[in-house]
């Protein structure tokens, strides 16, 4: 998390998907919630509508590459070699719970179970916790902190599904974390790693001459003080933002079924919809 790329390019792959993923699961919710039960993957036909699983599995792969081309860059920094190995190890653990996921609904013979899925990636999500914020100090470090917050709070739902899959509540918050770290991402791209969007008094992060680590820089402690202040009022209105967008989605889908995904029309719900199909023909057996 060296540059405003590199976030930018985290939010792309993650807004999205927990968008996604939150629109799914409410319409699986809202079709029968007696019966809901959460999945690793919220799958649509065809299958080539399901670009952003296709997309992650050649994003991630690169940007793994790229942190070791980085590693590489600032051999010089024993802090920042073991930062970028440690972040590369970290896209790895989520590009191989891609393959994983992808393997298990293409290879039958494989009969990988849901919740082993989501504890690897209940694993990986904590590989991640362990590396967010890893090579910045100062008051940068505390904004890094944050996000690691919110990829622990990722890592309990999805602990929480591999044993309860039928919780909705879980579901709920880890496809609205994963929106959030999202938001969340971005800002810290903004507000930290340009001039542009700087806050005012800070200069945006960098590594100053004779330190090994990154460093968020205020002319005056006033500065630093306000600007703290700033990013954690800029972090509340992102988590009100994000909480208001996920109801009113849930309840657009509620009100609205032609949002629906196609995972809301799967062989769950068409079992679903076969037995509401076949009462009323037992029914009147019964009554002959």
């Amino acid at each position: 998390m060296a540059s405003l790329a590199t976030h930018f390019s985290a939010f792309v792959l993650l807004f999205p998907v927990g968008l996604r993923r939150l629109l799914c699961s409410s319409s699986l919710y809202l079709k029968n919630p007696s019966l809901y039960r959460s999945k690793i993957w919220y799958f649509s036909e065809p299958k080539w509508k399901n670009f952003d699983l296709y997309t992650l599995t050649i994003a991630l792969p690169i940007a793994s590459f790229s942190e070791i081309f980085i590693f590489l860059a600032f051999s010089g920094h024993p802090t920042y070699r073991f930062a970028f190995f440690q972040q590369s190890a970290a896209i790895f653990m989520f590009w191989a719970l891609v393959i994983l996921i992808i393997c298990r609904e293409n290879i039958d013979t494989l009969h990988i179970d849901e919740g082993f899925v989501f504890v690897i990636a209940a694993i990986s999500f904590l590989v991640e916790y362990s590396v967010i914020g890893k090579g910045i100090s100062g008051l940068g470090g505390a904004m890094y902190d944050i996000l690691g917050a919110l990829t622990l709070v990722c890592a309990v739902c999805s602990l929480y599904l591999s044993i309860r899959p039928c919780s909705f509540c879980a579901e709920f918050f880890l496809s609205s974390g994963l929106v959030l770290k999202g938001t969340w991402i971005l800002q810290l791209g903004l507000s930290l790693y340009t001039d542009a969007f700087g806050l005012k008094g800070c200069k945006k992060m960098s590594v100053w001459p004779n330190q090994e680590n990154a460093e968020w820089k205020c002319d005056l402690e006033e500065d630093g003080l306000r600007g703290v202040s700033l990013m954690t009022l800029l972090f509340i209105g992102h988590a009100i933002a994000v909480l208001l967008l996920s109801l009113m989605l849930f309840a657009l889908v509620a009100s609205n079924w032609n949002l629906r995904c196609g995972e809301a029309s799967g062989p769950l719900l068409a079992q679903l919809d076969s037995g509401h199909v076949l009462m009323p023909s037992s029914l009147d057996l019964d009554m002959e």
